[in-house]
């Protein structure tokens, strides 16, 4: 199939969404607030956590995923945790999916809501579709590539913010800042915008899609966190861009740091304040 096929194959598309919240509801929902020490590791430090549901969610997925669309690839944050080679088939010529099984991992492990499973389906850097669906929220965002992006099943759209009032704007949490990271961000900091930490990053694109928040600002690329939120803001009328002037793509590349936002005239004007790392 070409990528126009898929994209207009309700039925693959409704396939690929069970996958996702087949994943969730036996491998990660299971062990919300169930979790004991020994199934929670560190990664690159404290604050970068992985649990059992998050392997075992990833693997579930690459089985159902592959199955579903043969030739395709996955790219998942935690295979490419346990081979960093595996990131190139973001770049390569096959399908790939790009899945963060649990994308707020610290708050999932704390018991909280605030959490996600996020996938999306690319090819040559283009994405096609992608699913953010979090399960304690009972939320799930679907978006389609020029068909539009819906949040359990209702129509979303960004909008523009309110004329005059400060800018919402979401950027990582400082815990996981580099001094780099959070120097390009400190930008942020002036009259009419109120910078504030997020935790999982596909549900504060979310927010941006359905108007809650005005943008996001990220300081780094990996692609698993960015993927589905940025196609579902796309979908629901916002625009993104790095601080080079360019669209942020999957592939990477990037000049960094970069906005999404609810409107192209908010990408533009949190980009002017955002300070090249």
């Amino acid at each position: 199939m070409i990528d126009d096929d898929l994209l207009d194959d309700t039925a693959f598309l409704s396939a690929a969404g069970e996958a996702v919240l087949a994943a969730a509801a036996e491998e990660v929902t299971p062990r919300w607030r169930r979790l004991a020490a020994h199934e929670v590791d560190e990664k690159a430090g404290p604050h970068d956590l992985v649990t059992v549901a998050d392997r075992a969610a990833e693997l579930r997925l690459t089985e159902s995923l592959t199955a579903l669309l043969p030739g395709s690839v996955v790219v998942g944050e935690e295979g490419v945790h346990a081979d960093p080679g595996r990131y190139d088939a973001v770049r390569g010529d096959a399908p790939v999916w790009i899945v963060d099984p649990v994308d707020g991992t610290r708050q999932f492990v704390r018991g909280e809501p605030g959490f996600c499973t996020l996938v999306a389906l690319a090819r040559h850097g283009r994405l096609l579709a992608s699913w953010t669906h979090a399960p304690a929220l009972g939320e799930t965002a679907v978006a389609v590539r020029g068909r539009g992006a819906r949040l359990n099943g209702a129509e979303l759209r960004a909008g523009s913010p309110a004329p005059g009032a400060p800018l919402r704007v979401s950027t990582a949490h400082p815990d996981y800042a580099t001094p780099a990271q959070a120097r390009a961000i400190a930008g942020l900091r002036v009259a009419g915008v109120e910078p504030r930490p997020c935790g999982s990053a596909g549900l504060a694109y979310l927010s941006v899609a359905r108007g809650d928040c005005d943008a996001v600002a990220f300081t780094w690329e990996y692609a698993w966190d960015h993927a589905a939120g940025l196609l579902l803001v796309e979908e629901a009328g916002g625009a993104h861009v790095t601080v080079g002037d360019a669209p942020f793509r999957v592939t990477g590349g990037n000049t960094l740091p970069f906005t999404c936002a609810r409107d192209a005239a908010t990408a533009a004007r949190v980009r002017s304040l955002l300070r090249p790392q």
